[in-house]
């Protein structure tokens, strides 16, 4: 997969030791530029945490993403991990041509509320007009 945006802010970076050896995992907060922005966690791991403090808040990256999810004690967990980085713009000949912006094509027209004549005044409240 891949997600585009532009970078907010490095997260702390945790290091550690496993049975495989030593480890930095370290969060890259990024906010996607669609027309309803979303913020995301990328989680780097010890390969691309030195990549990541070449970045500067508001510089646009592509990344290629994995998403996986584990369970813990009753527990979901969700993790966007990297794999590859790419800086968007750093190279005007393989930036593509940005789109106009489409209209929705299911909106709604406004609703014109019609005056008093929809529900007629029955002046008898004696006789039943229903037809059951």
């Amino acid at each position: 997969m891949e997600i585009t945006g532009k970078v907010v802010r490095l997260g702390n970076l945790i290091e550690g030791t496993s049975a495989r050896g030593p480890w930095r995992k370290q969060d890259l907060i990024i906010e996607t530029e669609e027309q309803y922005p979303r913020t995301v966690c990328l989680t780097c791991w010890t390969n691309q945490i030195d990549e990541i403090q070449k970045f500067a808040p508001g510089q646009s990256i592509k990344a290629q993403i994995e998403i996986s999810s584990r369970e813990f004690n009753g527990k979901w967990y969700t993790d966007v991990r990297v794999w590859r980085f790419d800086p968007v713009g750093a190279q005007p000949a393989a930036a593509p041509a940005p789109q106009p912006q489409q209209p929705m094509m299911h909106q709604t027209p406004p609703v014109s509320t019609p005056a008093q004549d929809y529900f007629p005044p029955t002046g008898d409240d004696s006789t039943d007009d229903l037809p059951f």
